[in-house]
């Protein structure tokens, strides 16, 4: 989920809280675990910090071991150690275990969408994303918003968040159904290709869907909007040749990085008279008929890489700001 929405889910989880007595009856430990909840609940995504230093490094470690068990641990101490150093007379047990809630519901659902966390992390390098919540949901938003509107013009916490968790619950429950929906049609669509995968990704309009398709040689890339499927692009399945000029950029941390986060992607080998350039294009994230989330490296004659650039690029003049090839 995005940060603002994980903001709305720790204000709800605090308010809560009071369910626990021990909370309920000490004003200091509430507000020490309304800040330790709050907090906990966007602790996981302090990993956006490697975006200071590289595209490369934010997309190989955004939601990586940051969102792994060992690290809920870490958060859950980083997160109230602090805050009991300040207010010693509380209990620390009812401030940790309700952070460490906090810090378990942001990693739960970040799960549901499209990029997923490796929350399995050490035991598997796996990235487990369902694909049937938008990183960004409107509804899930403005649900917890008008739960703590409510909160703050004197509604029982309790009711109020144990309803508004409720709802929520069922919305996710609705969502993965109207997954399961779009799977089958397209299952019974490609009855006679052999499907490996199936990757859907929700907009942020609630019945358009972004889908891409994995058979054994070809890839699909469609909209389901409505529950009407369109089939939109179709990309022969090559593997990566065993050539010199594949295995020089595949050396390269950019696309590296690429490789590792993308679960469906082909690549283009262009070659001129002074470089080679050697694309690598994600087709989970079609908009407008372009695929904007690319890895590009340039290479000489020798395979020495020139340049590379992993991101997020809406036009074809802007990467090659980027990539700046010929200076």
């Amino acid at each position: 989920m995005d940060t603002a929405t994980h903001l709305t889910m720790g204000v709800a989880l605090s308010g809560l809280s009071v369910i626990d007595p021990v909370i309920e009856a000490n004003p200091s430990l509430f507000t020490a675990t309304f800040f330790g909840v709050v907090i906990g609940s966007i602790a996981p995504d302090f990993d956006t910090i490697f975006k200071l230093k590289d595209n490369a490094t934010y997309i190989r470690h955004h939601r990586g071991y940051s969102h792994s068990p060992p690290m809920l641990i870490f958060w859950s101490f980083f997160v109230s150690l602090p805050i009991f150093f300040f207010m010693p007379e509380i209990s620390y047990l009812h401030l940790w275990l309700w952070t460490m809630l906090a810090i378990l519901l942001h990693v739960t659902v970040d799960i549901f969408n499209a990029y997923g966390t490796q929350a399995l992390r050490p035991f598997s390098h796996k990235w487990l994303a369902m694909g049937f919540i938008n990183t960004f949901d409107p509804f899930i938003f403005y649900l917890f918003v008008a739960g703590i509107f409510a909160w703050l013009l004197g509604a029982n916490p309790i009711h109020t968040f144990t309803i508004v968790f409720f709802i929520n619950i069922l919305y996710h429950i609705k969502r993965y159904l109207d997954k399961k929906e779009i799977v089958d049609i397209l299952k019974r669509h490609f009855h006679d290709k052999n499907i490996e995968r199936i990757i859907t990704q929700p907009t942020i309009k609630h019945n358009w869907w972004r889908i891409a398709v994995v058979a054994d040689n070809q890839f699909f890339i469609a909209d389901s909007v409505d529950g009407h499927i369109e089939i939109l692009d179709i990309f022969d399945r090559k593997p990566l040749p065993e050539t010199a000029e594949m295995n020089a950029a595949l050396l390269d941390k950019n696309v590296q990085a690429f490789v590792n986060f993308s679960p469906v992607y082909r690549y283009e080998i262009d070659r001129h008279d002074d470089y080679i350039e050697i694309r690598f294009i994600d087709l989970r994230y079609r908009s407008k008929g372009h695929y904007p989330f690319v890895a590009v490296v340039t290479l000489d004659k020798f395979y020495n890489i020139l340049t590379s650039y992993t991101g997020w690029v809406y036009s074809e003049e802007k990467l090659q700001k980027k990539l700046d090839v010929l200076s």
